[in-house]
């Protein structure tokens, strides 16, 4: 649901490196696009896992492609990075003061947050919250 819904919205696809695969990250650089997304996603029990990043942040950048086989892994989750430099209303409001931060969201409400480029403890909060 979410690279239909992002094509629909005007997110744009990350590139994974393989041009046979699909990515299913999703960048939104408009705060209205974005809210857009985020308004269907909170009518969704999909789990939604934003990563908010800068492009001047290392651990960002070397996180970037655990979080792309995440996202390919776990197909039933929503995968969106957020610029929060392009997105600074929406890093705001999701109270984000370090890059990456990982905010986990449920029906619109945030469930878990993960702050820093920590692969494993990642991907088990995205286990524990995609069947709940």
């Amino acid at each position: 649901m979410g690279g239909l819904l992002s094509s629909l919205v005007g997110g744009e696809t990350v590139a994974t490196g393989n041009e046979t695969e699909h990515s299913r990250v999703t960048k939104f650089s408009s705060s209205s696009r974005w809210q857009l997304h985020f308004n269907v996603m909170k009518d969704s029990n999909q789990l939604l896992v934003i990563d908010f990043y800068a492009t001047w942040c290392g651990p960002c950048k070397f996180f970037e492609p655990a979080f792309i086989d995440m996202a390919v892994k776990f197909t039933d989750v929503d995968f969106v990075k957020l610029d929060v430099d392009k997105l600074p209303d929406v890093a705001k409001e999701f109270n984000v003061t370090a890059m990456p931060t990982f905010v986990l969201v449920k029906q619109g409400k945030e469930v878990d947050r993960i702050v820093g480029a920590k692969k494993d403890e990642l991907e088990k909060k995205v286990i524990k919250h995609r069947t709940q």
